[in-house]
C-alpha cells in the first residue's frame, strides 16, 4: 500500500518530455495532455453536449495541463477560462496558450475551487469538469457556486469516477486515494445534489468501462517505459503510480467503484 504518490506535479512539470507524450498517445490514442479517465470519444462529445458555439464563454474546473481547453477553443472558436489548484499545471497551460497564439481567448489561473470561483454571476454559458470534482471538498457549495456563474439556460457537465458500487477495503481506498484528496459518493448522491442546487438534470451516463480501459492502458504503457520513468520519478514513485492505476482498473472492472458523467442545465 503506497504512501502519498505524486501524479499531477510529475505529469505537468514533465509534460513536454517525450516519454510522457508517448504514454499519453498510447493510453488515449491522441495527446490532449490528459491525466483523467476521459476517452477520446468523450473528448469529442463534450463540446456537443455543452452546445458550444463561437459566442460561448466556458469555464473548465480542473484544467490541468490546459491542452484540452486549447483544443476545444481552437475547434469551436469560443472563449475558455481554465482554473486549477496545481500551479505547475497552470504554468504549463499558460505557456501552451501563448505558444498557440490563443492567450487572448483562453485564460488559465491558479484557483482553489473549494474556496472561491472569483467570477461574476451569470458569466458563463457552460461549465465542465473532467474527473475533477472528486478532488474538491464541499460539493454542495461548489455546485451552488457553479449555478451562480452560469447564465440562464447554461449547461454543466462533470464526471465522477468515485461512485461506490460495492464493498471496498481500507487498503483499496488508501491505494485509490494515494494521489491526493478524494470524495467518494454513494449511488444517487450526485443526482440529489444536482436537483437540490436548482439544476434540471438532462442525462446521467455510466462510463465505468471507459475508466477501466484507460487505467489498464495507462498502467501498461508506463510499464513498457519503466526504465525511462524510473530515472524521472524514482523507483518508489514509479511503483506507487503503478499500484494506483492497478487499483483503479480492478475496482472499475469489478464495478465496486463506478464512473458517471452528469449533464445538467440551469433553467
Amino acid at each position: 500500500m503506497p504512501e502519498n504518490v505524486d501524479l499531477y506535479d510529475t505529469a505537468y512539470a514533465r509534460y513536454a518530455q517525450d516519454v510522457y507524450r508517448e504514454i499519453r498517445v498510447e493510453t488515449y490514442g491522441e495527446d490532449l495532455g490528459q491525466t483523467s479517465w476521459v476517452t477520446t470519444e468523450e473528448s469529442i462529445e463534450i463540446p456537443q453536449l455543452l452546445e458550444l458555439e463561437p459566442a460561448s464563454s466556458v469555464l473548465e474546473i480542473g484544467s490541468g495541463s490546459g491542452q484540452y481547453a486549447l483544443h476545444v477553443a481552437k475547434k469551436i472558436d469560443c472563449r475558455i477560462t481554465g482554473v486549477d489548484i496545481n500551479a505547475s499545471g497552470v504554468r504549463n497551460a499558460q505557456q501552451l496558450a501563448q505558444d498557440a497564439g490563443l492567450d487572448l481567448r483562453v485564460h488559465f489561473a491558479v484557483c482553489d475551487a473549494a474556496q472561491n470561483l472569483p467570477f461574476a454571476g451569470a458569466s458563463f454559458d457552460a461549465v465542465f469538469a473532467n474527473d475533477a470534482l472528486c478532488h474538491i471538498p464541499r460539493r454542495p457549495d461548489l455546485l451552488a457556486n457553479i449555478f451562480r456563474l452560469l447564465k440562464p439556460g447554461g449547461r454543466l457537465l462533470f464526471s465522477d469516477a468515485l461512485v461506490v458500487g460495492g464493498l471496498i477495503s481500507y487498503e483499496e481506498i488508501a491505494t485509490r486515494s494515494s494521489i491526493g484528496f478524494y470524495l467518494y459518493s454513494p449511488p444517487g448522491e450526485n443526482e440529489r445534489l444536482i436537483h437540490n442546487t436548482g439544476f434540471f438534470r438532462l442525462d446521467v451516463h455510466d462510463t465505468t468501462s471507459n475508466a477501466e480501459r484507460i487505467a489498464a492502458r495507462w498502467r501498461d504503457s508506463r510499464n513498457k517505459h519503466k526504465d525511462r520513468l524510473v530515472v524521472a520519478e524514482g523507483e518508489a514513485g514509479f511503483e506507487g503510480l503503478q499500484q494506483f492505476l492497478s487499483a483503479v482498473h480492478s475496482l472499475n472492472k469489478e464495478r465496486r467503484l463506478l464512473r458517471f458523467v452528469y449533464l445538467a442545465r440551469k433553467e
